[in-house]
């Protein structure tokens, strides 16, 4: 953080700044978070569940998003309370055998995630500018690590520039409304009505991995933590109401936008088009459907997507091995390892769509982790002392870890071959 946001941030906290000014030094950790809510595998599993099943998930995208909602809060209030973040709690006070795996699950899920965003800025790219798919990769790489040098001159100018590409997003999704001819009264109806079919189940679990993310979690405590110094119990109380407000703000946004996602695809491929599966392909099907100008707005969300929530990854990532195992190794070295498993896929051939949808049913198993790591830690008083989660937060974020869970055994059980009760088969 710069000195002057941190100076800002203490004046609102001593009482010296009030209204709008009062808000605006908080707004950061969230928003970088939310990118992670908005990363190109969200685009992968959203053209598919759109295309094939019309507005059906729609509800699905509102109950992850407000799962996110709730864990994204836990972390930041665990990072403001203690000053220490997830990964760093994980570290003291598991056993080693459980941090070592936790931290190698933990790293699987940082390359799962960067395949996504990774892959998804350079798809945007290559189809934008008509360039071959790795030569878009290595424009991402330099893009990505361009902006992670902005850290050197304050994190509060990072966020800015991240925030601008959540802001562009956003607003490629708003235009995509106008253009497309939305059923309004059934976008209604699917979001808080839940259908699901078994053949929609993948979809389904990838989409709560593309929505809910392991690293994200981890990230936010870190941002939080050290962001001002918190000289008593009224500070921090003070933190969390404002930390609260960005956190739903800030993903009732991102949510907003993976519900547009859905929408888009539905109303654009869903009555004749229903077989669209690759973001390839819905670039090239918009053109004659919604005209040149949609195409090329949904990439511009898609670049925008990739590079931003590269960064943010990258940063994770990095916070993710300091926390758990106390390494820290130079931002372009990490860049580099997390971008070996993108150019094997690509370099091998593998349809990169269905690499980014999987990808995002990794996350869903690896999301657990994190999960039940902070609702121990937020539940203990020792940790937490009088901010330790209440009943009703407590029991909310246990249901939420379970629905997870149960939600990874299905998918495993159909992909044996299982018949799930109740459920009817894929």
């Amino acid at each position: 953080m710069t000195d002057q946001t941190r100076s800002a941030v203490r004046d609102v906290l001593d009482g010296r700044r009030g209204g709008l000014r009062a808000i605006m030094p908080f707004v950061g950790p969230a928003v970088i978070a939310s990118i992670a809510y908005m990363d190109p595998g969200n685009f992968a599993t959203n053209i598919q569940a759109g295309a094939k099943y019309g507005y059906q998930l729609l509800w699905v995208v509102v109950v992850a998003n407000i799962i996110a909602m709730l864990f994204q809060a836990l972390s930041a209030r665990l990072g403001i309370v203690t000053g220490r973040n997830l990964a760093e709690l994980c570290r003291d006070h598991f056993s080693k055998r459980a941090v070592w795996g936790m931290w190698g699950i933990s790293e699987i899920a940082a390359m799962a995630t960067d395949l996504a965003e990774f892959v998804g800025g350079a798809i945007g790219l290559s189809l934008l500018f008509h360039i071959p798919l790795l030569v878009g990769m290595i424009i991402t790489a330099i893009l990505t690590y361009a902006i992670l040098m902005i850290e050197r001159r304050g994190f509060r100018p990072l966020e800015l520039c991240i925030g601008s590409l959540v802001t562009v997003i956003g607003l490629c999704y708003l235009i995509e409304m106008f253009l497309a001819p939305v059923d309004w009264a059934a976008v209604g109806f699917h979001a808080i009505v839940p259908q699901l079919d078994g053949s929609a189940l993948t979809i389904a679990v990838g989409i709560v991995g593309a929505t809910v993310m392991p690293h994200a979690i981890y990230l936010h405590s870190g941002l939080t933590q050290h962001r001002t110094n918190v000289l008593n119990d009224g500070d921090r109380a003070k933190l969390l109401r404002f930390s609260n407000r960005e956190v739903v703000a800030a993903l009732t946004f991102a949510g907003l936008v993976n519900m547009a996602m859905v929408i888009m695809a539905s109303s654009a491929f869903h009555a004749g088009h229903s077989d669209v599966a690759e973001i390839e392909t819905a670039y090239r099907t918009l053109t004659p459907l919604l005209g040149s100008a949609a195409a090329v707005i949904f990439l511009v969300s898609l670049i925008a997507s990739g590079i931003s929530s590269s960064v943010v990854g990258t940063m994770a990532g990095q916070m993710i091995m300091q926390g758990f195992v106390r390494v820290s190794i130079p931002v372009a070295i990490r860049r580099l390892v997390t971008m070996v498993p993108a150019f094997v896929v690509v370099a091998i051939g593998v349809n990169v769509t269905d690499a980014l949808v999987y990808s995002q049913v990794v996350l869903s198993f690896a999301l657990p982790i994190p999960m039940i790591a902070l609702v121990i830690f937020t539940r203990r008083v020792d940790i937490m002392g009088r901010f330790a989660t209440g009943r009703l937060v407590g029991y909310a974020a246990i249901a939420a870890t379970v629905v997870v869970l149960l939600l990874n055994v299905v998918l495993i059980l159909q992909a044996c071959g299982i018949a799930v009760p109740l459920l009817p088969s894929a």
